[in-house]
């Protein structure tokens, strides 16, 4: 990939003077609210944990999406994937870098995206929301009903500091046209042990806001309902690169409908299943998709940054 690409500092780590303009939707997590705006730098830092994994520092309050860490080999990156495979959670890694987060979204039931999360919320207490199969997995697992709110779409939840807009999303399609390890959960089911004991169970999206500072999209696939997202204007939008080119028009439909954000940070195209360790690693296959990505972004929307991020590196917005 060449430099005119992307941008690996576009994204402003903590410690730097200058800054990035980026504009884009008011403060509050609403479709309607998509007037242009600046915002105050260094309200939220993000770090990237790998594949669609954020954490999002707000203050003294953290929000964690998506967060895995634990990167254990299922042959996936091998090309002999082995469902049977059994869940790990590597509990120092995960400790060392999530630290004390009072709410955990989970955009799908995955182990690449919910491994880790009943961990998480053991220990440090933290609420999760995700879908009813996350709310039952969860339950399965030992997390307190009380800390678990299922979510479906178009709820508007304000915690204050910030609010998260629950979008309806798509998972992925893979080049069967099919869904990887599919099914719901519609009820507790035995404790999981495998990776093919957690399902997709339904996706989510959600858009969260930093009252002063960005307005930010997350996604944990590459796919979306057009008419769900339609009229949100993130400031910067994290998005999940597509393994198949099976959903039409992916990318120039989904930065149409977001308004073409002024920052976009490619997500879900690493190896996450070799050791977090900068700079990232990329498999072959992937990493020509993610150029074709970037290129594909730089096209349809020419003004906005593309930004790759770092794993664990703190980043903020000017």
């Amino acid at each position: 990939m060449t430099n005119r690409h992307l941008d690996r500092r576009g994204l402003l780590r903590t410690a730097a003077a200058t800054g990035l303009a980026a504009t884009g939707a008011a403060g509050l997590a609403t479709p309607a609210a998509a007037a242009a705006r600046s915002f105050r730098a260094g309200a939220a830092t993000f770090r990237w944990f790998g594949t669609a994994g954020w954490r999002v520092d707000i203050g003294d309050r953290t929000v964690l999406v998506d967060p895995y860490l634990s990167r254990y080999s299922t042959g996936l990156f091998d090309g002999a994937m082995d469902p049977a495979t059994p869940l790990s959670v590597a509990t120092a890694t995960v400790d060392a870098h999530v630290g004390r987060p009072e709410t955990v979204l989970v955009t799908h039931s995955h182990w690449d995206h919910f491994n880790d999360v009943p961990h998480i919320a053991a220990t440090t207490g933290a609420r999760v929301l995700g879908t009813l199969t996350t709310y039952q997995l969860g339950l399965a697992l030992g997390v307190p009903a009380g800390q678990l709110g299922p979510v479906k779409g178009g709820e508007v939840l304000d915690f204050g500091d910030y609010t998260v807009e629950v979008v309806a999303s798509l998972h992925s399609r893979n080049a069967a046209y099919s869904v990887g390890i599919p099914g719901v959960r519609l009820t507790r089911p035995p404790r999981p042990a495998t990776v093919a004991d957690l399902p997709e169970g339904d996706t989510l999206a959600y858009l969260l806001s930093v009252r002063g500072g960005p307005a930010v999209f997350f996604m944990g696939a590459s796919d979306f309902v057009a008419r769900n997202v339609d009229g949100m204007r993130p400031d910067i939008a994290m998005v999940a690169m597509a393994s198949a080119t099976t959903t039409h028009e992916y990318v120039p439909r989904l930065l149409e409908a977001l308004g073409k954000p002024p920052v976009v940070v490619p997500v879900h195209w690493d190896n996450f299943e070799t050791p977090l360790v900068n700079p990232p690693t990329v498999a072959p296959a992937d990493r020509e998709r993610l150029d074709a990505m970037i290129t594909t972004i730089r096209r349809v929307a020419p003004r906005t940054r593309v930004v790759l991020p770092d794993y664990l590196k703190p980043y903020t917005f000017a």
